[in-house]
Formats: structure tokens, sequence, C-alpha cells
């Protein structure tokens, strides 16, 4: 981005604008440019941590503990938590209920359901008729006419408790004296609160008429002018300032900053650029050349050396055993299981051996 090809506005930016940007550039070059540069290889240095060294510790370390946690915890939990009670459930207490279940039917079936069939019918139930016979001839001669006297007292003795006090109160006390009151609530009002109130609105009205709206209106007066011969002023002119304040000191600083933090993204990928180059002609290049150039070769080489020498080592052995106990020589299950010429395991398909009593036939 750059800023200084831009078209100016309004006919310039003015001396204040140059005055203030060269000191910015000159702060945003000195001290937003190492704070670019040190972010950014913080931001790679994490990263490489992050990619070599904790995603291959989570992964191949602490997951597998932490699974291992899990299952050790919650086999404990089970053990102590669900086998107990699961065994005592399914071993103690259902054999248990089980058992007292059976016990149980059989005392009801048994002896409590004979016995209360034997009890209802031969004691009960002639029991219950005989006091049924007594209590119907009891309720007929003497409860009816005993009920009927003590709801007789009861009725006299209520009325003359409860109802006959209550009325003479109301009829004689009660009703004259609220006649009085309301005769005299109505006296007061006409001749009291009547004239009181009507005192009380005319002396509002003039209250509010020559005190209150004149006080009002000038209070309303006194407002209006301030806000136009005091506030508005004030306003406008912190308007004025607070936008001549953006356009010709924060935008101007806004853009530098803008502008020193991309220069300083592109020179600190120009540099990483850099360093990698620098990297690869250094260590990289060099490391690819002498391992293919000279460890590859060397590795080919102590290879065809050392099949080479096994192989010797193997026709030695068979010459010794053939010439000392003049049979054939036995190869091991480790060497039959492999080929001379390659490393493949038993499993796959083996090549033909080549053993040193073909080569000499």
């Amino acid at each position: 981005m750059d800023m200084d090809k831009r078209p100016p506005a309004d006919g310039g930016d003015g001396c204040l604008v140059g005055v203030i940007r060269i000191p910015v550039k000159i702060v945003a070059v000195l001290v937003v440019l190492p704070v670019r540069v040190v972010w950014e290889l913080l931001v790679a240095a994490g990263r490489a941590a992050y990619r070599h060294v904790l995603g291959p510790l989570y992964v191949h370390v602490l997951q597998p503990l932490l699974r291992a946690l899990g299952w050790l915890l919650t086999t404990l939990l089970k053990l102590v938590f669900v086998w107990p009670w699961v065994g005592l459930w399914r071993y103690v207490l259902v054999p248990v209920g089980q058992g007292l279940a059976w016990v149980c039917r059989g005392l009801y079936e048994q002896v409590l359901a004979p016995a209360g069939r034997i009890l209802g019918t031969y004691v009960l139930y002639p029991l219950g008729a005989a006091l049924a016979w007594i209590g119907r001839g009891g309720m007929r001669y003497l409860l009816a006419p005993l009920a009927k006297g003590v709801t007789w007292i009861g009725w006299v003795l209520g009325m003359s408790l409860f109802v006959w006090p209550w009325v003479a109160l109301w009829r004689y006390v009660l009703a004259p004296v609220g006649r009085g009151i309301a005769w005299l609530a109505a006296a007061v009002y006409r001749y009291v609160l009547t004239p009181v109130g009507h005192g009380l609105v005319w002396l509002a009205g003039a209250v509010f008429r020559y005190l209150l709206r004149p006080v009002g209106l000038g209070l309303v007066w006194l407002v209006v002018a301030a806000y136009r011969y005091l506030l508005r002023p004030v306003g406008l002119g912190v308007a004025w300032l607070a936008a001549g304040l953006y356009r010709y000191v924060l935008t101007p600083v806004g853009q530098v900053l803008v502008w020193a933090w991309g220069v300083a993204g592109r020179i600190v990928a120009a540099l990483w650029r850099g360093l990698k180059w620098i990297s690869w002609v250094l260590v990289g290049w060099p490391a690819s050349r002498v391992y293919r150039h000279v460890l590859t070769p060397v590795g080919h080489a102590v290879r065809e050396v050392w099949r080479t020498g096994r192989a010797a080592v193997r026709e030695a052995r068979a010459t010794v055993r053939r010439a000392l106990f003049g049979t054939p020589p036995v190869e091991p299950a480790r060497s039959r299981a492999r080929t001379l010429g390659s490393t493949t395991a038993a499993d796959a398909a083996p090549a033909d051996e080549i053993s040193l009593p073909r080569r000499q036939g």
C-alpha cells in the first residue's frame, strides 16, 4: 500500500499533515517493524513446536496414557460400585426374596386364608347381625325421641345466644347511631368541606397564575438562551475541533500505521523467504547432495560387502562340514527361511537357494 501515490484530498494535505506523517513513519519503522518481525518468528516457532513436538507427544504418549487411565478408572469404579451390588442382587437378594415370597404365599394360602374364612363365617358375621338388631331397636325407641328433644333445646339456645341479641343490637343501637353519624357527615361536608375546597381551588389557581407560570416561563427562556448562546456555540466548537483532529491527525496516523504494518509484513515475508533460501543453500542442498552422492553409494557398497561376506562364510561352513562329516550340509531353519539374494521372510515365496554342492555339480 503506497500512501504517497494517493491523490490529495481537498487540494492537498497541508503542512500540518506532512509534519505529523514523517515522525509517525519513523516511529512505525523503528517500533512496529521489530514487533512484527518478533511476532512472525514466534508464530513460526510455535507452529514448528506444535507440529514436531507437541502433536507427536500428545498422539503417541498422552493419548495412550489417558486411554489407559480411563480404562483403569472405569474398571476400578465397576469393581467398587457396580460388581459388588450386582453380585449382591443376583446371588443374595433375589434368592432370598424368592424364598420369602414362597414362604409368604404358602403361609397365606395354607394358614391365613382358611383362618379368615372360618373367623368371618362363624364369629364376625353372627356378631355383626346381633349388633345390627340391637342398634335398630335402640335407634327407634330411645335415640330418636332423645335426638328430637336435643334439637329443640339447641334451636332455642342458639336463637337466644346468637340471633336475638344481635337483632336487638342492630335495631335499637347501631341503626340510630349510624343515622346520626350520616347526618353529621352530610352537614360537615356541606357547611365545612365544600367552602374549604373552593378556597383551596382558588388559592391553587392564583399560585399557578401569579407564581408558578411566570417562574416556569423564566426558566424556559433561560434554558433556551443558554442553549442558543452557550451550549450550541460550545458544541459546534467541540465538533469542529474533533473533526479537525480526526481529519488532520488521526486519519494520517492511522494511514501511516496501516502502511507500516503492510511494509513490515512484506519485509518479514522477504526475510523469511531469504532465511529459507539460505537454510536450503547452507544445509538442505549440501545434505541432499551428500546423501545422494556419498551416503547412498557407501550404503550400497556396504550392503554388497555384507552379502558377499555372508555368502563366503556360509560356503566355508559348508566346506568344513563336508570335510569333517562327509555329508551334505543341512542349513538351519533360519537360513532356509531367507534367501541369499533378499531379506524376505519365510511366509513369502522364497527364491531358489544357491548351495555349494549345486555350484560344484
